[in-house]
């Protein structure tokens, strides 16, 4: 049965991609919670074997670590592979994707999802002047460069396998203020590279999407959620009250990677950013609790 953040479990009315990824090799970076965790059960649960990337190997303040991942995709039916990894050490990186090619060969599914949220938090709603020049190196060289650097090691693995599936997670940062100007300028580059890796991959049955979430309810901010009664809702500096209630769950952001995984019509989508909701409604899937949330040009 299907649990929200805090592990609770709730009734499994929900609808999965009809898809199976038996005999297919994912790697999914920064998965060890959140998005990227979402993500690779998701792949895990579809049959695929998945390469769980991140820092965290011991438990810590918020739940989550890659081996605890891996072995949740194992008792979802796939096979999970952690793999300590920091993605600002290019050598980290390069040795990941050769232990891939090691030991499987090729590579159908990469999801570049690696991104400093934690560093992120204190920054919010600060104003550029304001920001340290740290801040550049943190969310543009980490949460945009590191998915350049993974998709350059990829991408040879995706040729071996006759083609295959890069997933850029980016955000509506890309074309409409959030945050502040570091995160809004590290999600449009996002973009931007997604669209002209499609040009370059044209040729090569090789499809590189961008993809948005909604607002995620993830451990960092279900920890941080304030409840009153039935709302459960946090606060952001500087950017209001955000309710959560309705919020994406991890897992429905791995459904959405699924069902392009297994969408005949991919290939017309190369280049482009697609919502997490605006995916759910095409392709016919809903969150693990059955719901399809509504598509907003914001999220967190």
């Amino acid at each position: 049965m299907p649990t929200d953040p805090t592990g609770a479990e709730i009734a499994d009315s929900s609808v999965a991609p009809a898809v199976d990824l038996s005999g297919k090799v994912a790697v999914v970076t920064g998965s060890s919670r959140s998005i990227g965790k979402g993500i690779a059960l998701e792949l895990g649960a579809a049959g695929a074997t998945v390469y769980v990337t991140g820092r965290t190997v011991d438990p810590g303040a918020l739940p989550g670590t890659i081996g605890e991942t891996a072995a949740q995709i194992d008792a979802l039916g796939g096979r999970g592979i952690a793999v300590a990894c920091d993605h600002k050490d290019d050598a980290q990186v390069a040795a990941l994707f050769e232990q891939v090619k090691a030991e499987q060969g090729h590579l159908d599914i990469l999801v570049n999802n690696v991104f400093p949220a934690p560093v992120l938090a204190p920054w919010l709603g600060q104003k550029f002047w304001d920001l340290p020049i740290e801040a550049w190196d943190e969310i543009v060289g980490v949460g945009t460069r590191s998915h350049y650097v993974a998709s350059v090691h990829a991408a040879p693995l995706l040729f071996a396998a006759g083609g295959g599936l890069i997933v850029n997670v980016s955000s509506s940062g890309a074309i409409t203020y959030a945050h502040n100007v570091v995160y809004g300028v590290g999600k449009a580059a996002t973009d931007k590279m997604t669209a002209d890796m499609a040009v370059e991959l044209e040729g090569t049955d090789v499809t590189a999407v961008s993809l948005w979430p909604g607002l995620v309810r993830n451990e960092m901010l279900d920890a941080a959620a304030v409840r009153e009664g039935d709302e459960i809702y946090i606060e952001l500096p500087g950017e209001g009250r955000f309710d959560l209630t309705g919020a994406e769950s991890p897992r429905f952001l791995g459904r959405a990677v699924v069902a392009m995984a297994g969408d005949p019509g991919l290939a017309a989508r190369a280049g482009k950013p697609f919502t997490s909701a605006g995916l759910a409604r095409e392709l016919g899937f809903t969150d693990v609790d059955g719901r399809v949330p509504e598509v907003k040009l914001r999220d967190v």
